[in-house]
């Protein structure tokens, strides 16, 4: 797995491309954990490119969630293909987790 991160205005876009386990997972924390610290705001997450995600790799989203509620962060995630997609309803994360289908929807949904 392989992510990149690029900024566009005001937004701060993580890019993941390949599968997201336990192993890659780890990279994405980093990522993810020093955007936050550094208060980026918005973080988008660009999905289109993730192939799979397993618990740890969902487990890296809901860990953060709590410190951008309180750093008024919004975390958007966007593209994600239809069987990560279900991933994600199926655990009812789409209701906590913002997520679009495009990545201009995804500026539009972020504070």
């Amino acid at each position: 797995m392989e992510v990149k991160f690029t900024e566009e205005g005001r937004n701060y876009i993580i890019s993941i491309d390949g599968d997201l386990d336990a192993s890659s997972s780890i990279k994405l924390d980093k990522v993810l954990a020093k955007a936050i610290g550094e208060n980026r705001n918005p973080i988008l997450v660009d999905c289109t490119q993730l192939d799979y995600i397993s618990s740890p790799g969902i487990g890296v989203f809901t860990s953060h969630l709590q410190e951008c509620e309180a750093r008024n962060i919004s975390l958007v995630l966007y593209g994600m293909n239809d069987k990560v997609l279900k991933v994600f309803r199926i655990l009812g994360l789409d209701e906590i987790i913002p997520i679009t289908k495009t990545k201009e929807e995804a500026k539009s949904r972020a504070k």
